[in-house]
């Protein structure tokens, strides 16, 4: 079985809590905040089931009364082939840890590049906007209150990983601002 993309995971997933046709998954996409930490956008959603449906992975189905050609009116439901692939690869993403490159990283390597205080300022920059990233994650889990413990946590998790680099980027500054420039 090939690795699925993230994308192809995440819908997989939802097809298999129950059938789903695509406006519906962006709606729960939507809902459930996923859009705040995955990167799949309502255009590509029709595009990764047409992938899933090939890999043998879900199927589709008419929507009674619907026209039968019309992608909007198909409903798409796991199969037992997606839903071994769904349990390894949910198992896999759980117990492994994947690198992810922040540009914030390039941004660091470039430094010497740049002058001190547009460097200062951006990386402050950063602080600040991260400090409103926090504010506003918060808000739109205390919006959808109540939710469903998994979500809970992902929203958890991704302000805590806010909060970890506000940290970093704190400390940082502080680091930096003490150092001598380099010419």
């Amino acid at each position: 079985m090939k690795q699925l993309t993230d994308a192809e995971l995440l819908l997989l997933g939802l097809v298999a809590e129950m059938p789903r046709h695509g406006y519906e998954l962006d709606q729960v996409i939507r809902g459930r905040g996923m859009r705040e930490w995955t990167q799949i956008g309502f255009s590509s959603i029709y595009f990764v089931l047409g992938k899933l449906e090939k890999l043998g992975l879900a199927t589709a189905r008419k929507r009674p009364g619907a026209d039968v050609s019309a992608k909007s009116r198909r409903v798409y439901a796991i199969t037992s082939a997606g839903r071994r692939a769904l349990v390894s690869q949910t198992l896999a993403a759980l117990r492994e840890v994947r690198p992810t490159y922040p540009s914030v990283l390039l941004g660091m390597v470039n430094w010497s590049a740049l002058e001190r205080a547009e460097a200062l300022e951006a990386l402050a920059a950063r602080g600040e906007a991260i400090e409103a990233e926090v504010k506003r994650l918060e808000t739109i889990a205390a919006e959808q209150q109540p939710l469903p413990d998994f979500v809970e946590v992902l929203f958890e998790y991704s302000i805590e990983q806010l909060r970890t680099e506000a940290r970093w980027v704190a400390r940082t500054l502080a680091y930096m601002a003490t150092k001598p420039w380099l010419e």
